[in-house]
């Protein structure tokens, strides 16, 4: 009876977690959609290699009220870190950037996007490489689109030799990424990762574009 019993009470636990697991990631999708439609915010959509990186470059620009990591670009359904991470489903690490368009404009996102990355890499960003790494802009209308030719056009005349490699795609499905990927750079200072790629590259963003930043809170 006492070992039927530690089963049971072991199963209970479990499946406890695994609700409260989901349902917590749950909420953070629900929030990650509505946040545009409670504060009357514009979403652009940029994927420049790890999604770790990317959300923390964009939270520190002026004007950006969230920045939530997920996937899109891909062919399959309900992609996840680790179906992604095969190369197959053809998702990239994505970063949905919710902003204020009354503070920073989508151009200067698209700046911010191309002022921070190597775009002529075709598959990835050092150290991270496959095709879930790529570099895709992601537009919602026309206008957008034209922002991000335009501005590529002008990149490849002056820095680039024409030698950029960004997929420029209209956003068909965002599909935020677990729970415990948003905010990693922040809450996970120590990671080694983090400390030798994310930092590193988000601290050469800031130096940069100093003039874009938010105001650091004392």
């Amino acid at each position: 009876m006492r070992i039927l019993r530690s089963v049971i009470l072991i199963t209970i636990a479990l499946l406890t977690f695994s609700f409260v697991k989901v349902n917590n990631s749950n909420k953070d999708k629900e929030r990650a959609m509505n946040i545009g439609q409670e504060k009357d915010l514009k979403v652009a959509y940029f994927a420049s290699g790890c999604f770790w990186c990317v959300e923390a470059i964009f939270e520190s620009v002026r004007g950006v009220e969230e920045a939530i990591s997920g996937y899109a670009g891909g062919h399959t359904n309900n992609p996840t870190y680790q179906k992604i991470g095969t190369g197959r489903t053809g998702h990239s690490e994505t970063v949905a950037v919710y902003y204020n368009p009354k503070i920073v404009s989508f151009q200067t996102l698209v700046d911010v996007y191309y002022g921070s990355h190597n775009p002529t890499t075709k598959n990835g960003q050092h150290p991270d490489y496959g095709s879930q790494y790529r570099s895709i802009a992601f537009y919602n209308n026309n206008n957008e689109k034209e922002i991000i030719d335009r501005t590529i056009k002008k990149l490849n005349k002056e820095i680039y030799k024409g030698k950029i490699a960004t997929e420029v795609t209209k956003l068909t499905k965002f599909y935020p990424a677990e729970d415990y990927h948003q905010n990693y750079e922040r809450l996970h200072p120590n990671n080694p990762y983090v400390r030798n790629v994310s930092i590193p590259r988000l601290n050469r963003f800031k130096k940069k574009f100093p003039e874009l930043l938010k105001k650091e809170k004392h």
